[in-house]
């Protein structure tokens, strides 16, 4: 396939995108991303031809975990919603271009609310596109279903860790191997981030945990009453886990914070290479359960962004979607962060993280 200067060639194991301003290889086996522009140490400042990423919102309907509600959930979801149909996805992803790698799905902690899930994993798959997805409760016959369609699989850690490192366990057990943990930090969260870490190093049930992956706060739906985690506990958090091996990430919100911490450590050139910024109009999407276009999942509802742009009834999407002038704006104000700041790194225009 060739569009606007852009080659396409593709299998069942890769994705390459060729052309001479901006080229990536992904790894569909093993979620291996790179990503470059005219040379090999150039870094594109975003994609001209569309996302990498979409992030696709498939319910707001959720009971919560445990019984109970999630404390700081940017989107305030609750036993009473909506579902995206699969005729909805399917004309979504047709809109979409083909530079999309993976999707990330945005599902209830069961799995269950949307009855069509996994019928829209499966297609996805036929499209040579990979499906993730983060949940918190589930069951065994769940967790079965899931090891067979997706790539990865997040297990977000509330109150009541059990539920989760049971969940890690089942899904390792079966042979998912891109298994993580999600974690919330907050000031709030920060005693059990640090429990978390050391039930890591002990706990049996998650010694095939691929990675527990940290999430900054933004303070948005039920989170507007939690506490920004301190940039020395951020940092603290950081050396802990580098200090004992443990394996760590970040959503690319803390990568501002994450890159801060490691400055004095003899492998920053590495962590620089590895660290994703923000990256929402520049190389990812979001869409919500009604086939909205928003940066990202956050900016949904902000000023300016009180309504999003149709991903279902559009003609061409980079006219329509990537190069609209909402878009183009969030993008320009997003880029412009990076000479504001010492770590010439990407921060959210929206939050303060």
């Amino acid at each position: 396939m060739q569009f606007d200067g852009l080659k396409i060639l593709e299998d069942k194991k890769f994705k390459i995108c060729k052309s001479s301003d901006y080229n990536f290889i992904f790894n569909k086996a093993n979620g291996f991303f790179a990503r470059w522009g005219k040379t090999k140490d150039d870094d594109p400042n975003f994609s001209p031809f569309g996302p990498e990423l979409a992030d696709i919102e498939l319910t707001t309907i959720c009971k919560g975990v445990d019984g109970k509600l999630c404390p700081f959930c940017y989107k305030s979801n609750s036993p009473t919603g909506e579902n995206m149909s699969f005729k909805t996805f399917k004309t979504i992803f047709k809109n979409l271009p083909n530079t999309i790698t993976q999707i990330a799905f945005g599902v209830d902690s069961q799995s269950t609310s949307n009855p069509e899930v996994f019928e829209i994993m499966q297609y996805c798959r036929t499209k040579g596109v990979i499906p993730n997805i983060t949940i918190s409760d589930i069951s065994s016959g769940t967790a079965k279903k899931l090891v067979n369609v997706y790539g990865a699989v997040a297990v977000s850690c509330y109150e009541n860790k059990n539920i989760c490192y049971n969940i890690v366990k089942s899904l390792t057990d079966k042979g998912l191997t891109q298994t993580n943990i999600h974690f919330m930090i907050a000031e709030e969260t920060y005693e059990q981030a640090k429990e978390v870490l050391n039930d890591i190093l002990t706990d049996p049930r998650l010694k095939k945990l691929n990675a527990i992956v940290f999430l900054s706060l933004k303070k948005k739906g039920r989170g507007k009453s939690f506490t920004p985690l301190s940039k020395n506990k951020f940092k603290q958090i950081v050396e802990f886990s580098l200090k004992n091996d443990i394996s760590i990430g970040f959503d690319s919100c803390s990568a501002p914070k994450f890159l801060e911490s490691v400055q004095s450590h003899s492998d920053l050139k590495n962590f620089e290479k590895c660290s994703e910024p923000c990256e929402s109009s520049a190389f990812s999407l979001y869409c919500n359960v009604k086939g909205q276009f928003f940066p990202c999942s956050f900016v949904e509802g902000e000023k300016g962004w009180e309504n999003g742009l149709d991903l279902i009834n559009l003609n061409n999407f980079l006219k329509d979607i990537w190069f609209h002038p909402k878009t183009v704006e969030f993008r320009e104000k997003l880029l412009s962060t990076t000479a504001n700041n010492v770590l010439k790194c990407r921060e959210c225009p929206i939050f303060d993280i």
